[in-house]
Order: C-alpha cells, then structure tokens, then sequence
C-alpha cells in the first residue's frame, strides 16, 4: 500500500518575497502562454528579473510561476497591469495559496494578535507557531535552524511588503483593507482559505 503524502508544509517560499517586479515579468510570460523556449530567452538570455545569475533568475522564476500558476489569468493580469496596491494583494493572495506557512500564520497569529490587542509580532511568535507546525506536520522538525529563521526573514518580509506590519524592524502591525478587485476574484473564485487569511485586521 502506498503511504499516504500527508505533509502540509512545504519550505519553498524560502526561495523569495513577493517580488512585484520580477511578478510582473512573470505574469506577462504566463498571460502570452510563452513555452520553454520563450521562457528561456526571458529569464536567462534577457534576464528581465535582472539578477547575478542565471541560478538565481531561474530559481525565483520557478517560485513565481509556481505561486502564480495555482490562479487564474485574471490574477495575472492584475499583477502585470494593475497599480502597486493590486499587484501586491494579488502577488500576496497567490505567495498565500502556495505557502500554508504563510497563510497559517496570517490567519492564527495576526488575526489572534488584533483581536487581543497585541499590537507586534515577534521571533517568540513565530518560534511558538513553528512548534505548533510540527504537531500537525512532524517534517518540518527536520528542517535546520537556519532554516527555520530564513523563512521568519521571507515571511515577515512579505508581511512588510504587504503592509500587514510596518517594517521588518520594529514589527508593529497595520490594518488592511483588501482592495475591491482582489476581493472580489477571490470570492468568484471560491478562494476561502486566502480570502480567511487576508482578511485578518478588523
């Protein structure tokens, strides 16, 4: 019999943030349904993410297409054209359904910190929600120390970048608002689990 895949986590979104600007490039690729030989000329031959590398233009290609991969192509298009305020929800909407990490701690720590007047978010936090992973999810007590404080550095990033906290200094959470367009593909679109975990500030 074969076992079962019952891991929930996975460390991808190690790879990046939500990098609006490389996801712009990504969405138009997606939107013109470029093929692998399009997509090479874009991401190695023209480096449009413009990194140091071909390594690392692919690697975060890769992350981006597979986030935006699980949307539809109207969440492309509010990425490729939309103002920063959309492309951002919409990058973080799709980096939400890609990382349960993310979304998780979105939607159990933030929304439980608003609604006790805990007005930061800190490593203690994020150490306690790790702990609380590994109950449901025991491969993420495999993952380094390293790790594990790599991917607090991305998360909390996103969460700047994002404007659910104010920097990733200080950690001092912000009220959102989604923005009409977002929330309304995500309705259309039957996203509740994004939809729960965006919409953590009262």
């Amino acid at each position: 019999m074969d076992k079962i895949n019952t891991q929930i986590y996975n460390g991808e979104i190690v790879a990046g943030s939500l990098l609006i600007p490389e996801s712009r490039h990504i969405a138009k690729l997606l939107i013109a349904n470029a093929d692998a030989a399009a997509w090479h000329q874009a991401i190695v031959i023209d480096n449009v993410l413009q990194k140091r590398s071909p390594a690392a233009a692919k690697r975060q290609a890769k992350l981006i297409k597979n986030r935006l991969s699980l949307m539809q192509p109207a969440l492309w298009e509010m990425i490729d054209q939309g103002s920063n305020d959309v492309a951002t929800q919409a990058a973080l909407a799709a980096a939400v359904k890609h990382s349960r990490l993310l979304g998780d701690f979105m939607d159990q720590v933030i929304r439980v910190h608003w609604k006790t007047f805990i007005t930061k978010i800190s490593t203690t936090d994020w150490n306690s929600f790790i702990e609380t992973c590994i109950q449901k999810d025991p491969v993420i007590d495999t993952w380094t120390d390293s790790t594990r404080a790599k991917l607090k550095q991305v998360v909390f990033r996103i969460l700047a970048e994002s404007k659910y906290i104010d920097g990733t200094r200080s950690l001092t959470l912000l009220p959102v608002s989604i923005v009409p367009e977002i929330k309304q593909y995500l309705v259309k679109n039957s996203e509740e689990y994004v939809l729960r975990c965006m919409n953590v500030t009262p």
